[in-house]
């Protein structure tokens, strides 16, 4: 069941989105976007290579039908010559669901014209990351020997330098499902056109042009389905009637068109005996005008087939049901599998049915679910399996394919990022208080990884649906549920959300009081957390007397080494330190780093943090001898500990490179802030309190380095987002107002800063600067 889990890195004083760092190669940052620096010479291939003719990755043939659609391929290509970019769209007739033909029309689209374009590319877009791993497949098509050693970064930026550089292509972004993510790559590459498809009708008004699609019309729709069933004969009258009567019911949907059509081609079964079928299947209450319905009476019937060659295959797709759509690993659904003997046999040859009813799409060691199924599939129907079936059978199988408790991070990373995706459609898919403990926990340990591995917004989802659970399964004040309620507000405070975070931490902490008493561990943790959220949110007149009463308690209830204890001195010392009080500071860092060292070892994450933190004090008092080496050996070891991208291996990274300011040597103090910067956007966000702290940070080197036309617009930003993110009076709020007006008085634009002045000293209020790897959540056993 869900424990409280450690606080991530502490906040940090601050500071749209600039571009990443561009001293060599190319770089593009953007909204969504992940763009790598490339070095000199990997860039200048990427203007030299040329594309071969005929570049394409079309997903699919257009050989097959195509009826209805004439004049949609016609305003389309009007469109696009027209303008450049295009969004196909559907009504609302559809209800904002897929199987309208949307991707079809882009398919005979890019085929119809590809001798138009120099290079047709076509990319899966329903995330940031899909889209990016679309780019990276264009660089590894274009120069795979350079491409199969690098990162996917790497591949993506090689792959939009390549596109500025090679006008005349023609973009295919498929299954777009949030329109703004698109926006960096329609600013970035103007030099060919841009074709999406979507299920959203709204959204595109800032973007592009859009061509709603409609459903078929009863004509157009007959000459599909008997195209498809007889394969080109021409039906008889009576044979066309039944058809118009099918198409009518069928709600002339063009994939439900298209599945009738191939189940009919496959079987052999008449149109009527398959219309007679359809009743049997659904309540006579699901006639009518609901897309969803129509489909499932045309999978219901095909199931119902695929059931008699291989009930294996139906468990398998109704567990899929509660799955992501794409990217399903076959070996996930190897515990589902009763004969463990033969279980890679059983489980091809079950796949193999579903591939042939068009009911998944095989690709490799994965395979995709078309999501209007999904929805079919997960919706209680007379004669069918009960939803619950399949639910339990997704969380036997990502139950089954977890890592074991306790491994590290690093090793566990591929495997969570491929099952991820998994666990949180079954999370967001599941019916309220269906949870089981198993499941609660499945959805907590998720949560927990995401948070560790700084996926903010993942953990956020997580630990609501795991919250929400939790309240309707345990209870509102089930020691469990508090913890859940723990942890997510952690997670909303490590997104920079302090609005929600701090409530939910007073919250939780008098329900503890009440219900453990006022100092089980639990309690002691809450009260902690929620000293550790004043003292972001610049409320250090509540955050210290909290903290020093934690650390009596601390010491009093479990002991002097205790792990918690050590992370309530070491917050402590954090709180001291953000009041100026260095004099209580230093010698308590230094006293928790000598007893982490001795009780968790040298490259304990805690101690890690100590070491970190002791830096930063040394820093603040003077001490640059001290600070320096101390703060590059700790970023050493987060690198190899973390990893590279780790959030307290960015604040450790952030933390060096303000030392090197403080020391006057901005030669590596700017390139590693820009460096900094730029991870922080791709992995934090563009608003995250890091984030803005790396952009002030930045704009406060290239000011000390004399360069005002990149410091001032830099400053702007920054305040500009910190007094919509943190509030006007923050501290790092009042923090970027005043550097602002420094940089004004600088630049000799006294009208500017003379509003903005907070006080009558000279100079800019300190920049963020270095920042405390904590506060720290102490870790009691799960569950309480």
């Amino acid at each position: 069941m869900p424990g409280d889990i450690p606080q991530p890195p502490g906040a940090e004083a601050s500071g749209e989105r600039a571009l990443a760092a561009q001293s060599i190669g190319v770089a593009v940052s953007g909204d969504h976007a992940r763009f790598t620096v490339l070095p000199p010479q990997v860039a200048q291939s990427a203007r030299e290579v040329e594309a071969p003719p005929n570049t394409v990755n079309l997903p699919g043939s257009a050989s097959g039908v195509f009826v209805g659609r004439e004049n949609s391929l016609d305003r389309l290509r009007d469109m696009l010559t027209d303008s450049g970019d295009a969004a196909v769209t559907q009504t609302s007739a559809v209800h904002g669901l897929g199987g309208i033909g949307k991707s079809t029309l882009a398919l005979h689209y890019a085929v119809r014209y590809r001798d138009s374009y120099t290079l047709v590319w076509w990319i899966n877009a329903e995330s940031p990351e899909l889209i990016e791993a679309g780019l990276a497949a264009l660089a590894t098509r274009l120069c795979p020997h350079w491409a199969c050693g690098v990162t996917a970064e790497e591949r993506t930026s090689w792959a939009v330098a390549w596109l500025q550089w090679h006008p005349g292509w023609l973009l295919v972004f498929d299954n777009v499902e949030h329109p703004d993510q698109l926006r960096p790559y329609l600013g970035s590459l103007p030099g060919g056109h841009h074709l999406a498809t979507s299920r959203k009708a709204t959204g595109w008004h800032t973007i592009g042009p859009t061509l709603p699609l409609d459903l078929l019309d009863p004509a157009a729709s007959v000459n599909l389905l008997c195209k498809i069933a007889y394969g080109g004969r021409a039906p008889t009258s009576e044979q066309r009637e039944e058809a118009e009567a099918l198409a009518e019911e069928l709600g002339y949907l063009p994939l439900a068109l298209e599945q009738a059509g191939a189940y009919l081609h496959q079987t052999g079964k008449e149109i009527a005996a398959y219309r007679r079928a359809l009743p049997r299947m659904l309540s006579k209450h699901s006639e009518g005008t609901d897309p969803e319905r129509t489909v499932a009476r045309v999978w219901n019937q095909s199931l119902k087939a695929i059931r008699e060659r291989d009930p294996l295959a139906v468990t398998l797709l109704n567990a899929a049901a509660w799955l992501a759509p794409d990217n399903i690993p076959r070996t996930l659904l190897t515990p589902l599998v009763p004969d463990a003997d033969e279980a890679d046999d059983a489980l091809d040859e079950a796949l193999g049915v579903l591939h042939a009813y068009n009911m998944i799409t095989l690709s490799g060691p994965t395979f995709s679910v078309h999501r209007l199924l999904q929805v079919v599939l997960r919706t209680p129907a007379p004669g069918t399996d009960h939803p619950a079936t399949g639910r339990t059978a997704a969380e036997q199988a990502l139950l089954a394919s977890l890592p074991p408790p306790g491994e590290p991070l690093l090793a566990t990373a591929r495997q969570w990022e491929e099952l991820m995706p998994h666990i949180t459609a079954l999370a967001t898919n599941l019916p309220p208080a269906s949870a089981t403990n198993a499941t609660i926990d499945l959805f907590d340990r998720a949560a927990i990884q995401a948070r560790q591995a700084g996926q903010s917004a993942r953990a956020v989802l997580l630990f609501e649906v795991t919250l929400a659970q939790s309240e309707q399964v345990l209870g509102d004040t089930h020691p469990d549920t508090l913890s859940s309620r723990n942890n997510l507000a952690s997670a909303y405070r490590d997104a920079g959300d302090l609005a929600r975070a701090v409530p939910l931490f007073e919250a939780t902490l008098a329900q503890r009081v009440r219900v453990l008493g006022d100092t089980h561990p639990g309690t002691l943790i809450s009260r902690n957390n929620l000293a550790s959220a004043y003292q972001e949110a610049g409320d250090l007149a509540r955050a210290v007397p909290l903290f020093e009463a934690t650390l009596a308690q601390c010491e009093r209830v479990l002991g002097d080494t205790h792990p918690d204890t050590l992370i309530s001195r070491n917050n402590l010392a954090s709180a001291y330190r953000d009041a100026g009080d260095l004099a209580r500071a230093v010698p308590l860092f230094e006293a928790t780093l000598a007893q982490r060292v001795r009780v968790l070892g040298d490259t304990h994450p805690d101690t890690l943090i100590s070491r970190n933190n002791l830096a930063h004090a040394y820093q603040e008092a003077g001490d640059l001898a001290r600070a320096v080496p101390l703060y590059e050996a700790t970023l050493a070891q987060y690198e190899r500990v973390l990893g590279d991208t780790h959030p307290a291996t960015l604040i450790s990274r952030n933390n060096l490179a303000s030392a090197y300011q403080d020391a006057g040597d901005l030669a590596r103090a700017v390139p590693l802030f820009e460096a900094t910067l730029a991870q922080r956007v791709r992995v934090l966000g563009d608003t995250h309190p890091g984030t803005l702290s790396s952009r002030n940070n930045l704009a406060s080197a290239y000011r000390d380095a004399g360069d005002l036309a990149r410091a001032v617009p830099l400053f702007e930003a920054t305040l500009a987002q910190c007094e919509r993110v943190l509030g006007d009076t923050h501290p790092d709020t009042l923090s970027s107002r005043n550097n602002l007006a420094s940089a004004y008085r600088e630049a000799g634009d006294l009208a500017r800063a003379a509003p903005l002045k907070e006080s009558d000293e000279p100079g800019a209020q300190p920049s963020a600067g270095a920042t405390p790897i904590g506060q720290e959540t102490p870790v009691p056993p799960s569950p309480q």
